[in-house]
């Protein structure tokens, strides 16, 4: 397949790049340059997008303003970038008769989702609560996205958690209530690009938990207790390593209807962090390193 990826140089970009070369030609579009990228410019670019969309047969739509730009850059760009931005996608899609857009966007919208004392079960189901501009023009693009879908155009939108490096503890829990390895994001891209279904399909992707809805409350209340249930060999790692153990935790994801439709499933769980830490991967930080930075 001939594939737009736009966000190439970014860190979900980096990655469906990387599992998409062996078999496919990848066009990559980011304004910062790097070595996945074949076009840096702005994306937004009508001229541009037609020329790159000529004889493609897919588009990967990363390319976005994010939650660290939010009270940075004006509300105005973010509307230009994720909404207009994704406007400009979908026309020039339709233009050259692209059969498939997979679009990347977050589990962010989701929010701290606890109420009443329990953490929330997020499905596909669950009703964002959106908050920042990022949130607000995140589910502007969807929007866009469901009513452009139809048998010409497939539209795959891929709602992604939290796969940034962080401290080793955090990231090694995150992974398993709401939190997933980049290059378990990548795959999911590269499943989008294929299955069959409703021309719109729009699914959480996330690592695959060992919790259980009738553990939430106690998810808030005693998260140690439920861990030392679902996850002993976990709790047994952050005992070794002298890690504390989480106060709360408020929400787990539960992105069962990717494996179902998409033939998706993620690989890398908390085993990977921990073995990432120890050989000293830059995907990992160790443990306390934003804090000494916060207090120097």
């Amino acid at each position: 397949m001939r594939i737009i990826l736009t966000g190439s140089s970014g860190r979900v970009g980096r990655a469906i790049v990387n599992a998409l070369a062996p078999q496919h030609e990848v066009i990559g579009i980011d304004r910062s340059p790097f070595s996945t990228t074949r076009i840096t410019a702005d994306f937004a670019d009508v001229a541009l997008l037609t020329k790159a969309m000529d004889g493609a047969d897919a588009v990967i739509h990363t390319a976005a303003l994010h939650a660290p730009h939010v009270g940075v850059v004006p509300d105005s760009e973010f509307n230009r970038i994720n909404v207009e931005g994704t406007r400009l996608i979908i026309e020039a899609a339709q233009a050259a008769k692209v059969r498939r857009l997979v679009f990347t966007s977050t589990t962010a919208l989701f929010g701290k989702s606890v109420e009443d004392g329990t953490a929330a079960w997020v499905t596909d189901d669950t009703v964002p609560q959106p908050r920042s501009i990022y949130h607000h023009t995140k589910l502007a693009a969807e929007a866009l996205l469901q009513q452009a879908a139809n048998d010409e155009l497939a539209v795959r939108v891929i709602r992604m958690s939290r796969c940034f490096p962080e401290e080793a503890n955090l990231m090694a829990l995150y992974r398993m209530a709401r939190g997933i390895d980049v290059r378990d994001v990548a795959s999911a891209h590269m499943a989008a690009l294929t299955n069959r279904g409703p021309a719109y399909q729009r699914y959480i992707i996330s690592g695959v938990t060992p919790f259980k809805p009738d553990d939430c409350q106690r998810l808030v209340s005693d998260p140690g207790a439920v861990l030392w249930e679902r996850a002993p060999t976990l709790m047994r790692a952050f005992q070794d390593r002298g890690w504390p153990l989480p106060t709360s935790i408020d929400r787990v994801y539960a992105g069962t209807e990717a494996r179902i439709h998409l033939g998706w499933q993620p690989h890398y769980g908390f085993e990977e962090v921990l073995a990432q830490l120890d050989r000293g991967s830059l995907e990992v930080l160790p443990v306390g390193a934003i804090t000494m930075q916060r207090n120097e």
